[in-house]
């Protein structure tokens, strides 16, 4: 994965600038991604059961074998197992912040690289991904928390509404900075072998996504893997992939504008707090984002504009009772230890 990164770090002996690090890791995962395009034209010819709704995830074999079964789940537990070991290995050996690569940045992009190849040869030879056993919900749930669980991480530094700080105590705070990048990992690796890697517009934008994702995850100890634009831009392009996703699924006049406004509003209200804007920078973007609301609900209906307030509700709500779980594990592991 990512050679031009790869290639580029070792040639500067592992001290390139985190910016080029970024660049290269994006245009990368832009490569990857034509390539799974390029290379689904090849499965337009697998037979598929007809769509039955929200809860059917269509993209399966009608009839499963084991094969099928394990080519996945090993393929992932594999892709999932060796991800933890590096983070481990990090934060066990390595445990400083570098401008460049470390060695385990590398080895964690090569080996990342190799089971995104993995998978592509995988749904080539036995099409289905983890969907055939697992529900869709647990796919998007697992991002859910992945984002969920960044707001918790943020809340002293940047707050949770309006600047302002739940009351989430420092402990939770640190205990869920210490292990995120376990609970990421899964995230993103569990979503990425869910899915055959297909080549329809809503996979090529999930899989650009996870790309990102598991590139943040190789950058561990990494001053690139704490850019806070870089961080905010993974946040922030949910709001993108909902969006564009939901009008692929049920056209202009579906569901798209809660996805839209309603991941937009976390920003509005959260996440654009935690980058440096200046006070007027952030009354332009509340404002903009007022009146595009108004303007679209005044063609949509103000009796649905409600729904744009049912994502933000979630996460907030999820987010308490996240760090209620955290607090939890974190003394119970605090009691084993003793």
């Amino acid at each position: 994965m990512l050679i031009v990164c790869i290639m580029l770090s070792v040639l500067n002996d592992s001290r390139r600038p985190a910016q080029v690090t970024l660049l290269c890791g994006v245009l990368g995962s832009a490569v990857l991604t034509g390539l799974v395009w390029l290379l689904g034209q090849r499965l337009h010819g697998v037979a598929l059961l007809p769509d039955q709704g929200a809860s059917w995830y269509y993209w399966k074999l009608p009839d499963p074998t084991l094969w099928t079964r394990a080519s996945a789940w090993l393929g992932y537990a594999a892709h999932q197992l060796v991800s933890w070991w590096l983070i481990y290995y990090a934060q066990t050996r390595v445990r400083r912040y570098t401008t460049g690569l470390h060695p385990v940045n590398l080895v964690a992009l090569a080996l990342n690289g190799a089971f995104i190849a993995l998978h592509e040869v995988q749904t080539q030879v036995f099409y289905d991904g983890l969907a055939q056993d697992v529900s869709i919900f647990s796919s998007q749930g697992s991002v859910v928390l992945l984002l969920v669980f960044v707001l918790l991480m943020e809340n002293r530094r940047r707050g949770l509404l309006l600047t302002w700080p739940a009351p989430i105590s420092a402990e939770v705070v640190r205990f869920a900075r210490r292990y995120h990048g376990y609970l990421f990992s899964w995230a993103a690796i569990y979503t990425f072998w869910y899915h055959p890697m297909e080549s329809t517009s809503g996979h090529l934008i999930g899989f650009f996504y996870m790309f990102l994702l598991i590139l943040q995850s190789s950058l561990m100890f990494t001053a690139a893997h704490t850019n806070r634009w870089w961080t905010l831009t993974l946040e922030v392009l949910v709001a993108v992939h909902g969006t564009l996703v939901a009008v692929m699924n049920s056209g202009p006049d579906g569901m798209w504008p809660m996805f839209l406004f309603g991941f937009v509003a976390v920003f509005v209200l959260t996440q654009m707090h935690g980058v440096g804007l200046t006070a007027a920078a952030r009354w332009w973007i509340t404002g903009a984002f007022a009146a595009t609301t108004v303007l679209v609900y005044s063609w949509r209906g103000f009796d649905k504009i409600g729904e744009i307030i049912r994502i933000p509700a979630v996460e907030y709500l999820l987010v308490a009772v996240l760090a209620l779980l955290v607090w939890a594990v974190a003394r119970t592991t605090q009691a084993i230890r003793r």
